[in-house]
């Protein structure tokens, strides 16, 4: 891919599963004097949903910001995951214990070179957790397409923020959540109206440690995303509060063609419930130009 900008950016695939698929992100070793403008037109030639920059002056605890092509993002979960995995391939080294600052908060990362990829840990802080109103729950019901009957009787939805809410919605089978086609259109609206970043879609494995998933974020102009590891990991803080079950494996990816996995561990804190997050991450071998 060339441009006129000349801007070298790799092609990461974060949470990937056994080697395959994963999200596509750019990250870019920041160019500090790029406008917001062109960083959103960088993820437009790169073809991807996301991009990570990252500054390359910051030292050992890097500052990430995160774009798609409408704006920037508070943060983001497979972002951090690609990012940290070019931060460990540019430092020659097999493991990195590190330190990262996006959206006005320094958190651990660790990276591990494994032999399907690069491994990459870091910690999501304290998730927020409240319930939803019957209307609101309603009004995105309808935009998604599901009936209050093919709610899990089991669980319930809920608002969950590690800094931007987004609405778990559980539902009881499989099939549904593959059939799922929403209007995106009138789901962007309504998740713009309640301050939602977007809906996590997923259906729990009897023993909850595993769940399938489907994230749909049209308001920030992802109409699906592949993979959104910071909705697993609250998932992990949800099933924590309401089931003292602390770790989960989310699959997701599968309506994109790409399977993608993320892993997600919750603990009780003196703040709150807070996740940590894991996936791995495959490099394009060569770097493109954008």
């Amino acid at each position: 891919m060339t441009g006129s900008s000349g801007h070298d950016v790799t092609i990461v695939d974060a949470c990937t599963r056994r080697g395959e698929g994963g999200s596509p992100t750019a990250v870019l070793i920041d160019d500090i004097a790029l406008s917001d403008s062109a960083r959103r037109a960088i993820v437009r030639r790169a073809g991807t949903s996301h991009a990570a920059f990252v500054d390359p002056d910051a030292g050992i605890t890097p500052a990430v910001r995160f774009f798609t092509a409408h704006g920037e993002l508070t943060n983001c979960g497979h972002g951090t995951i690609a990012a940290q995995a070019v931060l460990l391939r540019r430092s020659g080294a097999k493991e990195h214990r590190a330190r990262q600052r996006t959206g006005g908060r320094t958190f651990d990362t660790t990276a591990v070179q494994r032999d399907d990829g690069i491994e990459v840990w870091f910690d999501q802080g304290t998730v927020e957790l409240q319930g939803c109103t019957a209307a609101e729950l309603d009004s995105i019901l309808a935009a998604l397409g599901v009936s209050p009957n093919d709610l899990a009787t089991d669980d319930l939805p809920c608002v969950a923020s590690p800094g931007t809410p987004r609405l778990l919605v559980p539902v009881l089978a499989l099939p549904t959540l593959h059939a799922m086609r929403p209007d995106l259109r009138r789901l962007a609206a309504e998740c713009r109206r309640l301050g939602y970043l977007g809906c996590f879609v997923y259906t729990l494995s009897p023993t909850r440690d595993a769940a399938t998933a489907r994230m749909f974020a049209p308001a920030i102009g992802v109409g699906e995303d592949v993979v959104n590891a910071n909705s697993a990991g609250c998932l992990a803080a949800h099933l924590y509060a309401t089931h003292r079950h602390s770790s989960i494996e989310v699959e997701q990816g599968h309506a994109a063609g790409r399977p993608s996995l993320v892993f997600a561990t919750a603990t009780a804190t003196t703040d709150g419930i807070s996740a940590s997050i894991g996936g791995t991450a495959t490099i394009a071998p060569v770097s493109v130009t954008c």
